[in-house]
């Protein structure tokens, strides 16, 4: 089941930043800053009263001085609200409401998503309480009165937000067909890569517009195997939003992401790999999804025999926090290899989903440190006394060591590329979970 995701819209300035941040701060103070992936991070898991969803901090949005920044404020905002779940409409108690507000809220009020309305910046409720009341003019709901500074009203608002996820979150049916999310920068042949293997099967089930996001699923059959590809592409380049773009693309792999179980990276051959790239692979690498790197538009690439080695090289090297990835170069133009990736999806699925024995783990274990003694700190040594596998998709394991503190990021890498030796595990991360035990 995927997280809900919950979109905070509102003008510059108003103190959506401080909300985010007060609302993430402790799952961001625990998310390991992994090489390559992105710090300045717009997305956060958050968790209230048994709920787990995914906030996202949109950037200001207010029409400015001419009509091609109102344009752009609408673009801005249809991605937003279209992407989300549930939007937090963030507006600002001393300023009151403007015209910006009221122009926002036309356009929440249109998209039929719920809307919780929250104004910030209310430090006392006895005093600004009456300004907070002005803001029922705008026609949207009861306003929720808070300061993200001070973190008052915060339990109050989020109960609010959590009331809509019953319908999406709790009653979703179980849906085991394999989930592949298309995603990349835009302009790189997401969609074509689609449309391609629907031409090419023919057997096209349904197209089932994606649950509450403009991403449309579509379910393709092949070998009596029925795919649920989400395509997240669709966004519309305006010369006024250039600098958007990333912070929305991102939005979209997010909501992406968090409901399927492989995710494919598209990057187009004629550009290589961007940073962009790297940042959009950190949202699925971080949460766990297996993954495959597919290089698309390789039939207009000029080949000698050491080009795809070149090209893999750069790959792996900006990517490398990912070394487990699957790479595959294709052309959704000519077809090139797209049979191939159904062939890779399976195995990523089998691989995502993979069990080892406790005493096979322990038995590779042991191996391991006889081979490569744990390193020793002011003369007290690591010691691994027991490994076993907790979860599935990824693949979970816990260690129980005498000491945390000397089990070295590296010394886990180790273990990890043992255990990758025997099983392989291509094209899914692992997770690895460091338990102390006293000995003895």
């Amino acid at each position: 089941m995927s997280r809900p995701v919950v979109a905070i819209v509102g003008r510059p300035n108003v103190g959506k930043s401080t909300l985010f941040n007060t609302l993430a701060k402790e799952k961001i103070s625990i998310v390991q800053d992994t090489p390559g992936v992105t710090r300045d991070r717009i997305y956060a898991d958050v968790s209230w009263l048994n709920y787990n969803f995914t906030i996202v901090d949109t950037g200001g949005i207010e029409p400015e001085s001419n009509d091609i920044i109102l344009k752009s404020m609408r673009e801005q905002a249809e991605i937003a609200i279209s992407t989300a779940d549930v939007i937090m409409f963030v507006t600002d108690v001393r300023q009151g409401v403007v015209d910006a507000d009221g122009k926002v809220a036309d356009m929440l009020r249109r998209s039929g998503k719920p809307v919780v309305l929250v104004v910030n910046k209310v430090d006392s409720f006895e005093k600004f309480m009456p300004d907070v009341y002005e803001f029922y003019n705008l026609g949207i709901g009861d306003p929720m009165p808070v300061s993200a500074a001070s973190q008052l009203g915060l339990g109050d608002m989020l109960d609010e937000v959590v009331k809509h996820f019953d319908s999406s979150a709790l009653n979703e049916k179980e849906d085991d067909r394999p989930r592949i999310a298309i995603i990349g920068k835009p302009n790189v042949g997401k969609s074509s890569i689609i449309n391609k293997l629907l031409g090419e099967d023919r057997v096209i089930v349904s197209d089932i517009a994606g649950t509450t996001r403009d991403a449309v699923d579509t379910s393709i059959v092949r070998n009596g195997t029925e795919y649920v590809f989400i395509d997240t592409a669709g966004l519309r380049r305006k010369s006024k939003i250039k600098e958007e773009i990333e912070r929305y693309s991102i939005i979209r792999t997010v909501a992406a992401v968090e409901r399927c179980d492989v995710a494919i990276l598209v990057i187009d051959a004629d550009e290589g790999i961007t940073e962009q790239d790297t940042k959009i692979a950190g949202i699925a690498h971080e949460r766990g999804k297996g993954m495959i790197i597919a290089v698309n538009k390789w039939d207009k690439v000029e080949k000698d025999d050491k080009t795809i080695y070149k090209f893999t090289e750069q790959i792996r090297q900006k990517l490398s926090y990912m070394p487990y990835a699957e790479m595959l170069f294709i052309s959704a133009k000519t077809g090139q290899r797209l049979p191939k990736l159904f062939e890779t999806i399976d195995a990523v699925i089998e691989n995502h989903s993979l069990r080892i024995a406790t005493g096979v783990l322990n038995e590779i274990m042991a191996e391991a440190v006889a081979l490569n003694q744990p390193p020793s700190d002011k003369g007290k040594r690591l010691k691994l006394f027991y490994i076993t596998q907790v979860a599935v998709k990824p693949p979970t394991f816990v260690i129980f060591v005498n000491d945390k503190e000397l089990m070295h990021f590296s010394y886990t890498r180790y273990i990890e590329n043992k255990i990758r030796e025997t099983f392989g595990f291509r094209g899914t991360p692992l997770k690895f979970i460091i338990r102390e035990r006293k000995e003895g």
